[in-house]
């Protein structure tokens, strides 16, 4: 049921860590070197978890493309860790679907484990402190203007 919800474009409150707990730090191969969530210490990120398969990643791309333009100069970073468990599987849809912003592989699952991810996509935005502000399941357009107003209030917070 989960699948047919995430694959119908299903947006809501992941059940993941807890808001003001502290995100997990990961290292993770990437597109571009090693990826650690601590390197992004300081920044307000979002952290996404995707799937090639997943039909509401494929719409969430171009919107974190345009977010992580439009807030990059105010501290804001996407980092994106692909679950795939075949790199030509995640290399085909980054193909397809370009990522202006960090992504990272998890093929194993360690990391969506360590942060309780449940479906596909599953983000959470973190503050400058490093603690989860808030998590969202799924992605469908009719709530982006709601996360970028939460991405703008995070940013706003010293």
């Amino acid at each position: 049921m989960l699948a047919i919800l995430l694959f119908l474009g299903y947006s809501g409150t992941a059940i993941a860590l807890d808001k003001g707990s502290k995100a997990p730090d990961f290292q993770l191969p990437g597109t571009q070197g090693t990826v650690r969530l601590s390197d992004a210490s300081g920044s307000v990120v979002y952290v996404d978890f995707f799937a090639s398969w997943c039909g509401p990643c494929r719409q969430s791309f171009p919107w974190m493309n345009e977010m992580q333009q439009k807030y990059r100069a105010k501290g804001f970073r996407v980092i994106a860790v692909n679950v795939d468990a075949k790199q030509d599987d995640a290399t085909k849809f980054l193909s397809q679907h370009p990522a202006g912003f960090t992504v990272a592989f998890d093929a194993k699952g360690t990391v969506p484990a360590q942060y309780g991810v449940k479906g596909m996509p599953t983000s959470f935005l973190v503050g400058r402190d490093g603690k989860v502000i808030s998590s969202h399941l799924g992605f469908n357009a009719s709530e982006k203007q709601k996360l970028e107003n939460d991405i703008k209030s995070a940013l706003e917070v010293k």
